[in-house]
């Protein structure tokens, strides 16, 4: 393995994934925002990366894509997604979570991973408040904020 390896062969020699990889530009639409936080969301559980990414796919082309749209989903639709996806072995808790953390994101920010970030003076602070929805812990913030991390070298320059 060359030294001279670009980041893309380095997150995929770890098994890394990054928002560019699913054509994703965080910090420049809020719907990718939220695209890339649900796939983080997924990538945080204990299920192979694959069948995370697979699901999160069929989220996003069955329109499940937007807080609002979790939201207001039937849990027996997010659950039939989740199954369909290969998420058979928590696909109604997975589902719940979602409908919560939704909510939550709702009710806190207003549906907006952007607020959040922007009300956040600090990485620590912004990873403190992703915590506090449900269902996300730190392995879910930790794949979500490598994609943040460009927002807040920024306020320091």
């Amino acid at each position: 393995m060359s030294y001279s390896m670009d980041m893309k062969q380095k997150r995929s020699a770890r098994k890394e994934h990054a928002a560019d990889d699913y054509g994703l530009d965080v910090l420049h639409s809020e719907d990718d925002l939220f695209r890339w936080f649900l796939l983080a969301f997924m990538l945080g559980k204990p299920i192979q990366s694959a069948v995370a990414a697979n699901t999160w796919q069929l989220f996003i082309d069955n329109g499940y894509d937007t807080p609002w749209a979790l939201r207001d989903a039937k849990q027996h639709t997010l659950s039939r997604l989740l199954v369909q996806g290969k998420y058979t072995r928590y696909n109604h808790v997975m589902a719940s979570a979602l409908h919560t953390m939704a909510e939550q994101l709702i009710s806190m920010y207003e549906g907006s991973l952007m607020i959040m970030l922007s009300v956040s003076e600090t990485e620590d602070e912004f990873a403190k408040r992703l915590k506090e929805l449900y269902g996300v812990g730190p392995k879910t913030a930790e794949i979500f904020m490598r994609e943040t991390e460009e927002f807040f070298a920024q306020r320091v320059e």
